[in-house]
């Protein structure tokens, strides 16, 4: 894609990179036709598995309270929960990881933090998606 400036490249990877899955409250029952005004503002569904349960940063605060340095080395060092695809942007170039935070930025900050993670063993006190294989029921 051939894009006119950093921040409708950055647009374009948060569409085709599916960001907008987990860290837009309602993306699906939308459709995807949120208006951008609504997008990467985090989630308080969480995503439970052996990790424990964490939950979709609110990107748009992130971005705002990170250099693009910082941003970079974020992605770079890979550090973060499941289920939040980390080795899929590692080596993503560091060009398109910049785009990616000037759209954000372009955003402005909205919303509130993300819940804290969950530690493994512990109830979490908000709704969560079970992200561990279950086996179907035997049937006799």
């Amino acid at each position: 894609m051939k894009a006119s400036s950093p921040e409708e490249a950055g647009r374009y990877l948060i569409l085709v990179g599916g960001c907008n899955d987990c860290h837009t409250p309602g993306w699906d029952r939308s459709s995807g036709r949120l208006p951008a005004s609504e997008w990467l503002t985090g989630n308080d569904v969480g995503y439970r598995g052996p990790w424990g349960t964490s939950y979709a940063a609110n990107l748009r605060i992130t971005a705002q309270n990170l250099s693009e340095e910082a941003w970079v080395q974020m992605f770079r060092a890979a550090a973060g929960r499941p289920p939040m695809p980390w080795l899929n942007y590692v080596t993503m170039h560091e060009a398109d990881l910049v785009a990616m935070y000037r759209f954000i930025r372009s955003l402005g900050e909205k919303g509130a933090p993300a819940p804290r993670a969950v530690p493994p063993g512990e109830e979490p006190e908000t709704p969560y998606i079970l992200m561990v294989p279950q086996q179907p029921a035997r049937r006799p």
